[in-house]
Formats: C-alpha cells, structure tokens, sequence
C-alpha cells in the first residue's frame, strides 16, 4: 500500500461524510487506503463510515478509539496504517482532487524527506471576519507557505493537512499524548513538538500542489474565541517544552488571577492595537498557567 489516509473524528459525522466523500475524487494512480478512527463518539460517525465503505472503490477502515484525545487517536492511526505515507486529513477539511498524489510525489523526491505538509485554505462560515489581525490567521489553521515545493525553514505544516513517511516512526516516538486537544479544551503543539523532533533527523517540506479546504464554523469567528485559543497557545508552548524550576518559581509569583479573568474585562474591541495587547496578555497568561501544570 503507498498511502494510508488518516482521519481522526470526534462527534463531527456531517463533516466527516463530506471529508470522505472528497477522497472519492482523487487523481492518482498510486493505491491507497482510508483509515478512519472514531475517538468516543455518540453520533452517526459509524454509520456514515459504513455508508462510505459500500460506496467507495477504496479500502476503508472503521476503528473506534475509547479513550479520547487528539494525539491518542493520531497514534493508533500511525499503529494500524499500512501505506508507506500517513497521510492526515482533519474531519473538517475536503481534500483537493490532487492532494493524495500531490503529497506522494514530494515524498519521491528524497528518501530523506521525513513530512510534507500542504496549502490550507479556509472556507469560513460566512465572510472571513475583516478584524482579524494578519498574526493570527495561522490561529484558524491556514497555511500559504510557498508557491513552489519549498523545504519549510522556521515554519511547520498543520495537522489538518500533514503526513509522515511511516518509517520516521520505526525509530521516533509518534505524537504526545499529554499534548492535543481533548474534548472541548484548545491543548495543541503536538504537531510542532513531533515536526521539531523529526526535523533533527529528516527534512520537511511544503506543497501548494496538494491543498485542503478547511471550514471555519461561525462560532470561531469572534474575538472571545480567538483570544482562548491564543490562552491555550500559551499553555501548549509551557507544557511542551517542560519549563526550568526558576521559570515555574517567576509564574508562581506573577500568576494572580484566575485563569480566564482576563478574557471577561471590558475591551475596546474596536481598537486593533488594544486588541493586540489583550493578546499579549492572553499567551502570557496562559503560558504561565501551563509553566504551573508541569509541575502539578
């Protein structure tokens, strides 16, 4: 098998049907398999991946994954995938008729080559909101590194479109799993914190050639939202990289309010810099909150 298809879910079977139903498109002649691992869900999900599997050409795979968490379900992915190449779709995303082949033939440049990563553009629910600041679009999983196939220097891919040469894993751990999200809270930096690791030993690249489109619910599209996930961006980049003791004693004696106090003050939303600021102080908050949770 060349390519396994990944997609994790979680109580999304709409989406997910629509994800499926994109890889039905595809234009490549290399063999592939779909893998889908449903993390705990009370939905359709089964039913919609059995309705799939009748109707696709395509190997197709259900597993059900108890025990929640992004990264869980990343890595019995990884464990039960079969293709040389896995390769991650996000539940939310539909994948462009090129992608498969278009992230299998960067993989055939270079042995060498440990992850690609393609374009993600959003499909937003309704007009893309005309505050947001540019800093923070990579915050909504968008990615438009390069217009050519390109070696990503001091940038990652983003798990919604992302895939891995499966032999990295032989001798690398797969992703963390005190890292991720799990159920409703924002937890990330397992994609960077496994792409860091690997950039050590691989190369990783970029390409336009293999695009996803991936949805932005309106409920996402308000400054509360985004100041949460810039918290939990905070958080996520304290947990990862597992903070010194003096770092932990300085947040002991900074962090004075609870955890989100800030995010009900009063705030001139309509003044972009005083929104900028808010920001500052959401990811430092959050980052001296994670920085406490290493050491609980």
């Amino acid at each position: 098998m060349r390519a396994t298809v990944a997609i994790c879910t979680h109580n999304r079977a709409d989406d997910l049907r629509e994800a499926l139903f994109s890889l039905l498109g595809q234009r490549t002649a290399e063999p592939f398999e779909v893998i889908v691992v449903d993390n705990g869900s009370t939905d359709r999900t089964a039913q919609t991946v059995l309705e799939f599997q009748r109707l696709a050409g395509i190997p197709v795979r259900y597993v059900y994954e108890e025990r929640l968490g992004l990264s869980v379900a990343r890595n019995r992915a990884i464990r039960e995938a079969k293709g040389e190449f896995i390769l991650f779709l996000d539940d939310d995303a539909i994948a462009s008729d090129g992608w498969v082949a278009g992230i299998v033939a960067v993989f055939g440049r270079d042995p060498r080559i440990g992850c690609v990563g393609g374009k993600i553009e959003p499909a937003w629910e309704g007009e893309a909101p005309a505050w947001l600041p540019p800093e923070n679009r990579s915050l909504y999983t968008i990615l438009d590194y390069s217009d050519e196939v390109a070696e990503m220097q001091g940038a990652i891919p983003f798990g919604a479109n992302v895939a891995f040469r499966r032999v990295v894993f032989e001798t690398m751990a797969p992703f963390r799993e005190d890292l991720g999200r799990v159920g409703s809270n924002l937890l990330s930096s397992e994609e960077s914190e496994l792409i860091d690791r690997i950039r050590s030993e691989h190369s990783v690249y970029y390409t336009p050639h293999a695009s996803v489109l991936h949805k932005i619910p309106r409920s996402r599209m308000n400054r509360k939202w985004l100041l949460r996930r810039i918290y939990w961006q905070g958080v996520s980049r304290a947990v990862s990289s597992g903070p010194s003791r003096r770092t932990r004693l300085l947040a002991e004696s900074l962090l004075k309010v609870p955890t989100f106090a800030l995010l009900s003050i009063p705030v001139l939303y309509d003044k972009r810099r005083v929104f900028r600021n808010v920001s500052r102080i959401a990811y430092n908050n959050g980052l001296l909150r994670g920085v406490l949770r290493t050491y609980q």
